[in-house]
């Protein structure tokens, strides 16, 4: 993620900056050039500061405070590049569920940033039956009504209401045995799987990403249900970057997108931040890196984890610093570090990043 300043007074802005702190200047998302721009009011619509001959207009769900992208003023759309792909959203009305929708949506428009710099393919359901789109559902308030699943189906991504919730979620993380359980985490774990079936199955590598990931032709359902049973196998961590990868090859997939993407966007972070990691005890270099460059634009994976590796050394000492859990609580072994570097070659070849 870019850091982002107002074009009025320069302040410092987080993505998700609906008003300048400073000088009380509205801000939109320009999503066609990834930049947070103030605006001044011009007619109907806005003119945005960082692209002054041209006017925008809010995203309707603008309305909800839980959008702050913005549209071209003579654009058809009513809903921005991320909020179009929504199918269901909950209840509006119920408080509880604003509440864990506006959390929802700071997760996955974090993650839109993301498939917009790459340029990835993701129609609507709208162009394509098979397109990206969302369902965000609450449990039946039945005590033994169904429950909501988080998960995939042709490129229909449903996300429980209930991940929103922090207790509910560190729950689920420690009956789950899992180092890492965030929201941004489940939209990227997901989307992994949708873009299987774009770049993957539809892509013409499906042979090629067997050959890295292994056979997913194997039963899903039955590697599901031996997971729960027995867990993964002895020594996992030398294969795989998580235990659930480990279930079955969509999965081990879909884990290993989502950390390429933790690692991207996290560098980015890192490198507009200026950051660099030089240990005063590390007199070979090993852990030595200067985060100068951009890792969505950069084609040389080898220098993308070459930086990560010292970078979550860093900030996993960070937090033991301050009492908590590693930031990045993975290993990346060497046959992980090849899965990662088969989803960059994927990535780099289905768009150009802007």
């Amino acid at each position: 993620m870019r850091l982002f300043k107002c074009q009025n007074c320069e302040q410092l802005l987080y993505f998700e900056n609906t008003h300048c702190e400073r000088c009380k200047y509205r801000l939109g998302y320009l999503p066609d050039g990834a930049v947070l721009s103030a605006l001044e009011p011009e007619g109907d619509g806005w003119k945005p500061l960082a692209a002054p001959d041209t006017q925008r207009r809010f995203c309707a769900n603008a309305e909800f405070d839980v959008c702050n992208w913005t549209i071209p003023a003579d654009s058809p759309d009513t809903y921005c590049a991320a909020c179009r792909h929504n199918h269901l959203i909950p209840d509006t009305t119920v408080t509880e569920n604003m509440q864990r929708w506006r959390l929802l949506e700071l997760a996955k428009h974090r993650l839109f940033y993301t498939l917009v710099r790459f340029c990835l393919p993701m129609p609507t359901r709208n162009e394509d039956a098979e397109g990206l789109s969302f369902d965000f559902l609450a449990d039946s308030p039945d005590p033994n009504g169904p429950k909501v699943m988080t998960g995939h189906d042709n490129g229909l991504i449903t996300i429980a209401l209930k991940e929103a919730d922090d207790a509910e979620r560190e729950r689920m993380r420690k009956n789950m045995g899992e180092p890492y359980r965030t929201l941004l985490g489940h939209f990227r774990h997901e989307v992994g799987h949708y873009f299987w079936d774009r770049l993957v199955r539809d892509g013409g590598q499906l042979e090629a990403c067997r050959a890295v990931f292994g056979d997913d032709s194997q039963d899903y359902g039955a590697a599901l249900q031996a997971h729960y049973n027995s867990g993964p196998p002895p020594n996992w961590q030398e294969n795989y970057v998580s235990a659930y990868a480990t279930t079955h090859p969509w999965e081990d997939f879909a884990e290993t997108w989502a950390h390429y993407l933790h690692i991207v966007d996290t560098l980015e972070t890192a490198a507009s931040f200026g950051l660099s990691v030089k240990p005063r005890i590390d007199k070979a270099g090993d852990l030595h890196a200067v985060i100068d460059f951009d890792p969505y634009k950069e084609p040389d994976f080898q220098r993308i984890i070459d930086d990560w590796l010292p970078l979550s050394f860093a900030v996993n000492s960070l937090n033991r610093s301050m009492g908590h859990q590693d930031l990045y609580p993975f290993v990346l072994s060497p046959v992980v570090i090849k899965k990662l570097e088969f989803i960059h070659g994927l990535v780099r070849n289905a768009g150009v990043p802007a």
